[in-house]
C-alpha cells in the first residue's frame, strides 16, 4: 500500500483543516516547495496536493505554487481543489501534475466527469468525500443525498486512475480511519481505492494494508506526519 503525504495549500501556506472547516486551520509551513522536497527525500513515491482556496471558490487559485512544487521534485503530483471545468483541468495538467482529482463537479455534472475521463484516461481520480455515508460537495460545505457507494458504482465503467474516499468526520481529527466505510466502498467500486481521513498511528496503516476481503492501494497521510506521530519512513514500512 502506498503512503501518500498530503500538502494542503491555503494562501500559499501548507495547512491542515479539521473536518474541512476553514475556521479550524493549523499552519505548518510557509514553504510548500521545501515540504515537498522533504517528503520526496524521505521516500514518498507520489505527492497529494489540495488547493483549498480553489475548493472553496470553485476555480483553481494555487496553480502557480503547484507548478513550482511539481518542477522542484521528481515524483508525480496529484492535485484536487476547484477543478470543475475542462479548462481548469487543462491548466492543472499544464502546471505539471500527473493526475487530477474531481469531486464536486463529478456529482453536479456527471457528463463532465465522463468527458474528463475520456479526454484524460488513467489521469483522473474521482474524489468521494462523505459524511455519514453521503457525499458532500463544494469544499465539504454542502451535503447531498447521494450515497458514496452509489457514486462509485455509477462511475464503474469510466477509465479512472482511482477513487479517493475521504471520511469527512475523521479528516484531520487523528481518530483513526473509518475501516467499515472503506471496506464497503472498496467492495462497491471497480477502481482502486485510496483511503483518506483519520490516520493517526502506524497500526492504522497496517490495518488498512491488510483490509479484508478487499485491498486499499494507498493512504493519504497529513496531520499525523506534520505533528510527528510517526515518520514517513516508518509509515512506509508499516504499510508494506
Amino acid at each position: 500500500m502506498l503512503i501518500i503525504p498530503a500538502i494542503d495549500l491555503k494562501g500559499g501556506q501548507v495547512v491542515r483543516l479539521s473536518q474541512g472547516d476553514p475556521l479550524r486551520q493549523t499552519a505548518y509551513s510557509t514553504d510548500p516547495i521545501a515540504m515537498a522536497r522533504r517528503w520526496e527525500e524521505e521516500g514518498a513515491s507520489i505527492l497529494h496536493m489540495v488547493d483549498l482556496d480553489g475548493a472553496f471558490s470553485g476555480t483553481p487559485q494555487q496553480l502557480s505554487v503547484v507548478a513550482k512544487v511539481a518542477q522542484s521534485i521528481k515524483i508525480p503530483v496529484q492535485l484536487g481543489g476547484g477543478l470543475r471545468s475542462l479548462a481548469a483541468l487543462e491548466q492543472a495538467f499544464a502546471s505539471g501534475i500527473e493526475r487530477a482529482i474531481i469531486g464536486t463537479a463529478a456529482i453536479e455534472d456527471e457528463g463532465f466527469l465522463i468527458e474528463a475521463a475520456s479526454r484524460y484516461p488513467g489521469r483522473i481520480i474521482l474524489g468521494i468525500d462523505a459524511k455519514n455515508g453521503k457525499v458532500a460537495v463544494r469544499g465539504w460545505a454542502a451535503n447531498t443525498d447521494l450515497l458514496a457507494s452509489d457514486l462509485a458504482i455509477r462511475s464503474a465503467d469510466l477509465p479512472l486512475a482511482a477513487i479517493i474516499y475521504t471520511d469527512i468526520e475523521r479528516d484531520g481529527m487523528l481518530t483513526g480511519p473509518n475501516v467499515d466505510a472503506l471496506r464497503r466502498m472498496a467492495q462497491a467500486a471497480r477502481h482502486p481505492i485510496i483511503a483518506s481521513g483519520g490516520v493517526a498511528t502506524l497500526d492504522d496503516l497496517t490495518r488498512l494494508a491488510k483490509l479484508e476481503p478487499t485491498y486499499i492501494i494507498g493512504a493519504l497521510v497529513g496531520k499525523a506526519l506534520y505533528e510527528g506521530r510517526f515518520s514517513l519512513k516508518e509509515a512506509i514500512a508499516a504499510a508494506r
